[in-house]
């Protein structure tokens, strides 16, 4: 299993975090590779220069391959894929629908604690 985490299981999990749920660690234990797309990466650096999150984004780039997690690039099709996702009227995050878009497209399965993102696919687990 290929894995795709979205960008508050990312942070919760460099940061050893007790918000990070058991199933999730041992479902991303037993990932045989775990990505971190740089769309998170890009929301982390946003919400650093919003002054809403505490972080460096750069000290997170390099967290990714210490970790033992591959980053993935956003391609042309991933944000192609975007355009095909259904809207829902009590989620609109670009950065999430961008996530869906990439375990769609690549596939992987996408881990998050946002239970809204389910609704976009069953390759979009919340734990």
């Amino acid at each position: 299993m290929q894995v795709l985490i979205d960008t508050h299981i990312f942070l919760w999990l460099i940061s050893d975090s007790k918000k990070l749920k058991p199933a999730a660690k041992r479902m991303i234990t037993e990932a045989d590779a775990v990505y971190v797309s740089a769309a998170s990466i890009w929301e982390i650096s946003i919400k650093v220069a919003l002054k809403k999150l505490k972080a460096n984004p750069g000290d997170l780039v390099g967290a990714i391959t210490q970790a033992g997690m591959l980053e993935l690039p956003v391609t042309a099709k991933h944000a192609a894929k975007v355009a095909t996702l259904p809207l829902h009227p009590d989620h609109n995050d670009p950065f999430d629908r961008l996530l869906v878009a990439q375990a769609l497209t690549e596939p992987l399965l996408l881990l998050t604690d946002d239970a809204q993102l389910v609704h976009y696919s069953d390759l979009v687990q919340a734990v």
